[in-house]
Parts: structure tokens; sequence; C-alpha cells
């Protein structure tokens, strides 16, 4: 079992040792979320100090290759066939564009280009392209990462050839809420996906979305169901729900600001070795509230101005907070 500590009430306490080999219970996380925010960011700020340097930010930047036209039923996506969301059709990218929009990234700072395709999973067919996306923006020196969906046998195989650094495959929400956001597939056909990514020797990033209308109890099992996969993901992007009109969350309310901070630390503290990735929403934030997450725990950042289909702050933005804060990025 996971200790769950007394509530810090001065600095010179010694910082506490998240390193064990026990599983996190729903119950020791829905126990941080209930600590007094201070305790629960100064608790978070120790965690995170003892394995990164505080004031260094990771920057990805992340496009869609092919746009639109999913099959799945996601209700928070604006890709999906099923919604009606206001969104253009595109074909799969050239590999030559992909390559021209990392080459500006990268020239912006970004370290990490993530490569976005609307699919419930790729075929073979369309692998091929994509397998070169990968080699051309691996050979710039950027750290790629892709995510595809559901992979078939051998596929996660032939993306760790081509050099693949990360997948992502979030697990969007609890377990036991899944099903009232998503019903095309199951969650366990996602966390086999990342079973295979694991295998073919591929770093992992997964994490899921706040404000879908779950209760802060699922918060609590997302975070232990992704602090107890084993190893726990390399990066977890940690995203607030972007209600876009004609999809079925369009008038979903989210949640609190400071719930989502909460839910930032709750990250640092269960998976304390992995990037915490600030990541759909920040476009809403504040500077203070983005503030408050970096103090919470994240690490991490899309870079850029755009998402998949959704607003980003801008990269002026971003430089004059990153000035502010003294941060630098990694």
């Amino acid at each position: 079992m996971n200790a769950i500590p007394q509530a810090v009430q001065a600095p010179t306490v010694s910082p506490i040792s998240c390193a064990t080999s026990a599983p996190w219970t729903v119950a020791e996380i829905e126990a941080l979320f209930d600590l007094p925010f201070m305790d629960m960011i100064w608790r978070a700020q120790q965690v995170h100090r003892q394995h990164f340097d505080a004031n260094e930010i990771q920057r990805s930047t992340l496009i869609s290759v092919k746009t639109g036209g999913c099959s799945e039923d996601c209700g928070y996506c604006s890709q999906s066939a099923r919604n009606k969301a206001e969104l253009e059709r595109e074909k799969l990218m050239p590999v030559a564009d992909v390559v021209a929009a990392a080459k500006a990234a990268q020239a912006k700072g970004a370290s990490r280009f993530c490569m976005g395709a609307a699919w419930r999973g790729p075929k073979d067919k369309d692998l091929e392209p994509l397998l070169e996306m990968i080699r051309e923006v691996k050979s710039l020196g950027l750290q790629t990462c892709v995510t595809l969906g559901m992979l078939k046998d051998g596929q996660a195989e032939k993306l760790a050839d081509a050099g693949l650094d990360y997948y992502n495959h979030n697990l969007d929400t609890a377990a036991e809420f899944y099903g009232q956001v998503i019903s095309t597939h199951t969650q366990q056909d996602r966390i086999d996906t990342i079973g295979e990514v694991r295998k073919a020797g591929i770093k992992v990033c997964s994490g899921g979305i706040i404000g879908m209308g779950e209760s802060r109890k699922n918060r609590a099992a997302l975070i232990a169901q992704l602090a107890n996969l084993n190893p726990a993901p390399e990066s977890v992007p940690i995203n607030n729900l972007v209600a876009i009109p004609g999809t079925p969350m369009a008038a979903t309310k989210g949640v609190d600001n400071f719930e989502f901070v909460r839910t930032i630390a709750a990250a640092r503290i269960t998976m304390p070795t992995s990037f915490v990735r600030l990541s759909a929403g920040r476009e809403a934030m504040s500077d203070e509230m983005q503030a408050l997450c970096f103090l919470a725990g994240a690490n991490s950042m899309f870079y850029g101005d755009k998402l998949l289909t959704t607003g980003n702050p801008d990269v002026d933005r971003d430089e004059a907070l990153f000035a502010k804060l003294g941060l630098r990025p990694i």
C-alpha cells in the first residue's frame, strides 16, 4: 500500500519518496485529491524536484497528418464521422509537407514532433507513408511520436524499425466511465495496443481527458490505471476538455480550474519519473492557471498554434510566459 503522508505544515519537512513497487489504489489517490490544495501542491513539488529540474519544460508539436472521417464515436472528438462537427475531411498529408512542418516546429524550439491520423487503426497500406514520415522527421534530430489508433499484429514492430520514439494512445477516462464516452471499442482495446507498443520497445505516451462529466473518483481511477501500468507511461498528457460544437460533449461544463490542477498534481505524485504534459485546452487557460499547473508538476506541453483540430496558444504568448516564469526548454 502507498502511504498517504500527513499534510505538510512547513517547508522544513524532508522530501517524501514516492518510489514503491505496490500499486496505487483508487482510495489512496482520492485521499491525495482530498488534501488541502497547498499541501497537495507542496507534495507534488517535492516529488517533481526529486526527479526533474523544476524550471525546465519539454515542448512537443502536434499536427494532424490525416484529418476527419474516423469511424469511432468518441464523444469529445470533432474527427468522428458520426459527429456533426464542421470539419473538412482531408487525405493523408504528403511526406514532404510533414517534413516541412517538422522543420518549422524545430526552428521554434520543439524537441518532439507528434503526428496524428484519424483512424480506428491503420491499414498496412496506410502504414508505409507514415514509416517514411517517421524516418524523415527522426533524421532531423527530433523525437518522433505518432497516434494512429489501435494497432494490428506486427505494426508496432514496423514503427519501431522506422525509429519511432513514442506511441500515443490515451486511456481517456476511467474504465467504469469509458462507455459513457465511447461505445465503438473498449478501453481494453486501447490497453492491448499499449501492450503491443511496449513489446516493440517503443515508449508510451498515454493520459486522459478531464471535464467530460466524470466524478472525482473517476479521475482518481484514471490516474490509478495509468500509474499502475507496468511501467507507467513515459509521457502523460492531461487534456482539459475542449467542448467542440457538433460533438455530443459540446455543452459539457468541464471542471473547476483547481480540480484540473489537482489532477496534474496527482499524476506527478503517482508517476514521479514521467513527463506530465499540459495538453488540449491550454488556449483557454490564463497564464496564472498554467503557472499553477507547472507548479503542480507539469513539465511538458504542446507547443505551436494548433493541435490536431483545436487551437493552442501562439508561440509568442508561450515565449512571454516562459520569460515571466524563468522556464527553460529541454
